[in-house]
C-alpha cells in the first residue's frame, strides 16, 4: 500500500507530537527522580556539577543602569545601551524618554 505525500506528512506530524509528549513525560520523571535523590542525600550544586564555579565565589561588579526609555504601549523599558529594542528602533527617542 502506497500512501500519498499528504498522508505521509500527516503521519510524520502525528509521530512528532507523540515523540514530543514521550520526551516531556520522561523528562518530568527524570527531574522528579533527581529532586528526590538531591533531597535524600542533601546534595548541593557543587556535588552534582563539580566543574562549575560557585556563583558566590567569583562575582563581577555589575552596575545597574536606570532605564531611560519606556514603551507606552507595553511598559517595557530600555537603558539606552546595547541594541535598541524593536519598539524604539529607527524612531525619534524623545517621546519615549522617562522623565
Amino acid at each position: 500500500m502506497s500512501l500519498s505525500y499528504k498522508e505521509l506528512l500527516e503521519k510524520r506530524e502525528a509521530l512528532e507530537r507523540e515523540i514530543a509528549q514521550a520526551r516531556q513525560n520522561e523528562i518530568s520523571s527524570a527531574v522528579a527522580k533527581v529532586r528526590e535523590l538531591v533531597a535524600e542525600y542533601g546534595l548541593t550544586v557543587q556535588d552534582v556539577f563539580p566543574g562549575r564555579a560557585a556563583k558566590t565565589s567569583v562575582t563581577k561588579s555589575v552596575s545597574k543602569v536606570a532605564a531611560k526609555y519606556r514603551d507606552p504601549v507595553t511598559g517595557q523599558t530600555w537603558t539606552g545601551r546595547g541594541k535598541a529594542p524593536k519598539w524604539i528602533e529607527g524612531q525619534d527617542r524623545s517621546p519615549f524618554v522617562i522623565a
